[in-house]
């Protein structure tokens, strides 16, 4: 089969390095030969199948050893968790150079030096929250992952940024083979929010591939450093994070998004009662305010 890249977007804090390497770790177990690449600068992406604290960048190796082009690919890249290839792109100091620029010269890096070999089936690119950098967009600007998704939650903010990336996912797409592969929903245990994710991936014109329920399994794993499917492999979570894997793996459904105004995310949230009809005079009044407004009525 042809080698399927993937690229994993979302709200910071959403979960995405987590839900990433527990797929990852499923479709290892199934039998499937993948390799991570860490695109974000915090370089968590790789921990739970490496068992390790924070894998050595390509960046801070460059550093140390004069450029990019003085590293060998047995420097940067380590075999984790059932031959998981583990790649951690990392960024400059913080508050130093724009992290997106380590993105792309890992990537170029990887490419050059042969890492992705004929006998990988995946490759799943772990992107740091939103696309608002032109770095972090690399993977669907320069048409490296064909496959986007999109862990979200029944979270205003994580919807927001859903329909972001769906927006940055349309410009690219006209020009490459970028699609939106479907939404994954990490719970955070919103009211209805298995529905509320449906209805929002019907907007966008996609479909939720797996709602993931919260579990404190994969905090137990995590203290761990490691994956619920190595840590506790019959869990209940354990089979989420395998059905995840297998509806990945079976995905057809490749769209090009239709990303929704703020005015209809607003609209779609008051209609799954997330959010109240806005009244004028609420607005800016914090919760002992508005208690005040109301013992005074």
């Amino acid at each position: 089969m042809a080698l399927r890249q993937c690229a994993i977007y979302g709200k910071g804090g959403i979960g995405k390095s987590t839900t990433t390497q527990n797929l990852v770790a499923a479709l290892a177990e199934a039998g499937k030969k993948v390799m991570i690449v860490g695109c974000d600068p915090k370089s968590d992406s790789t921990r739970l199948i490496l068992h390790a604290k924070a894998q050595n960048t390509i960046m801070q190796l460059a550093s140390e050893a004069g450029s990019v082009e003085d590293l060998e690919l047995e420097d940067v890249l380590k075999m984790g968790y059932a031959g998981i290839k583990c790649v951690e792109s990392g960024g400059p100091e913080p508050g130093v150079g724009c992290a997106g620029r380590g993105v792309i010269t890992s990537i170029n890096f990887l490419e050059e030096e042969g890492a992705y070999d004929e006998d990988l089936d995946f490759v799943f690119y772990d992107v740091l929250g939103d696309v608002v950098c032109g770095g972090f967009a690399m993977p669907i600007r320069e048409n490296k992952a064909q496959e986007i998704y999109i862990v979200v939650s029944g979270e205003m903010m994580a919807m927001y940024a859903a329909n972001n990336i769906a927006k940055g996912i349309v410009k690219y797409a006209n020009s490459g083979s970028v699609r939106l592969a479907g939404l994954i929903c990490n719970s955070r245990n919103t009211a209805r929010e298995t529905e509320l994710i449906e209805a929002l991936a019907d907007k966008l014109g996609t479909h939720m591939i797996h709602f993931i329920p919260r579990d404190n399994e994969v905090q137990r794993a995590e203290i761990r450093r490691m994956t619920v499917i190595e840590y506790n492999p019959e869990s209940k979570q354990a089979d989420e994070y395998r059905t995840l894997a297998q509806e990945m793996n079976e995905n057809k459904n490749l769209v090009i998004p239709t990303p929704i105004t703020m005015d209809e995310l607003e609209d779609l949230m008051m209609e799954f009662g997330i959010l109240e009809e806005e009244d004028e005079s609420i607005v800016g009044k914090t919760a002992a305010e508005e208690s005040l407004v109301s013992a005074t009525a």
